[in-house]
């Protein structure tokens, strides 16, 4: 928890810095275990809040409410709603960092990013941290589906966004981390052991050299695309899109994957999580629906007059960078196969990455081929 700490305290110090000591962040040293039961955990959510917020001490811990929002396979999303003195109602959300992912999550970028994203525009505004998460505004929109973002109108607002996301300037380095976090990812999963013999074999199963290679080849062939480099959401699941209808509002949410990366990781990325959890890649975007997200990317407002040749060019980089997609979150998932105690088949899910990842090679490596080959000509 220490790390974490001392990025809040470089934000306090970055605002002091620049004289805008009114936009300090509170933290608390506060820990909320994660593996207690909700009607346990809540009175522990109040004490936070009210250690966090300076205005929220004095008041009764019946005018707070706190009910959970969702739980995917990384964070607990809890809304607390408060009711003020004047009446009036309040609500925060409360994230849960889920144990251990400090080995798969970089909550220092993460934190040092999330505030220019959020003056940027994007997410829900952060007004406060504790020792495994943070608390940020509550949005009023619903969480999407993955059957919602092949919609054609929804596909449009998504682009969008992602184009206006793609365009935000994150202080620091902007050296891509993809290959420098896959091959965290790698090192990491490699040197692991499990209690659970079935997990233990089945682990044993997997070919870190096969594994590694393909890393290191991927690496090679992507690169010769030149992809631009833009800071990447790198997560741009339906989960983390969420959708206020009566305001046509889209909002692209938690940036915890995200760093300088290439364009075309996160918008393959994007589609490759048409598929679901379940990875049914029958519903991977066609290439018509795959068009008209590149085209609303690159023109929101005029999309019909992007241009054939600039489509195709992120559609092959799209394709080639999909690969990348899946062999990132294949070793992240042997990782969380061992550390996370959420309820989920992350080994399942790392052979059905993989296996796909194997499967689209030949395709996407004939196209990119083909394409580099005729624009050489």
């Amino acid at each position: 928890m220490g790390a974490t700490k001392n990025i809040w305290e470089i934000l306090e110090a970055e605002d002091e810095a620049s004289g805008n000591v009114a936009s300090r962040i509170p933290y608390s040293s506060f820990v909320v275990d994660t593996s207690l039961p909700l009607p346990v955990m809540i009175p522990r959510i109040i004490q936070l809040c009210k250690d966090l917020f300076k205005n929220w001490r004095e008041l009764d811990d019946s005018l707070f409410s706190v009910e959970r929002v969702s739980g995917g396979i990384t964070n607990l999303l809890l809304k607390v709603s408060v009711k003020e003195e004047s009446d009036r109602e309040v609500s925060v959300t409360v994230r849960l960092y889920g144990p251990n992912t400090e080995y798969v999550i970089n909550r220092e970028r993460e934190l040092l990013a999330i505030k220019y994203l959020s003056t940027a525009g994007f997410g829900a505004k952060l007004l406060g941290g504790f020792g495994n998460g943070m608390v940020q505004s509550f949005i009023n929109a619903r969480t999407l589906e993955p059957s919602d973002m092949r919609q054609p109108k929804i596909a449009a607002q998504i682009a969008k966004e992602v184009g206006k996301f793609h365009k935000v300037d994150i202080p620091g380095s902007k050296e891509p981390q993809l290959w420098v976090d896959i091959l965290k990812f790698f090192e990491k999963a490699s040197t692991l052991k499990f209690e659970e013999p079935d997990k233990q074999k089945l682990f044993e199963t997997i070919s870190f050299e096969e594994l590694h290679k393909e890393i290191i080849e991927l690496r090679e062939f992507t690169g010769l695309l030149n992809a631009p480099v833009v800071f990447a959401h790198n997560d741009l699941l339906s989960g983390n899109l969420m959708l206020n209808e009566e305001e046509e509002k889209l909002y692209l949410i938690d940036f915890e994957y995200g760093s300088y990366s290439y364009r075309g990781f996160d918008i393959g990325n994007h589609f490759n999580e048409y598929a679901g959890y379940d990875c049914d890649y029958s519903v991977y975007p066609s290439k018509e629906e795959q068009y008209h997200f590149i085209k609303h990317y690159l023109q929101p407002d005029k999309p019909d007059e992007v241009t054939m040749g600039e489509v195709e060019s992120v559609y092959v980089e799209t394709d080639a960078y999909k690969l990348a997609s899946h062999l990132y979150w294949a070793t992240w998932a042997i990782i969380q196969a061992r550390m996370s105690p959420i309820d989920f088949d992350y080994l399942g899910y790392f052979f059905l990455r993989y296996n796909e990842y194997k499967k689209q090679k030949p395709l996407t490596l004939s196209l990119v081929t083909s394409y580099l080959s005729s624009s050489s000509v």
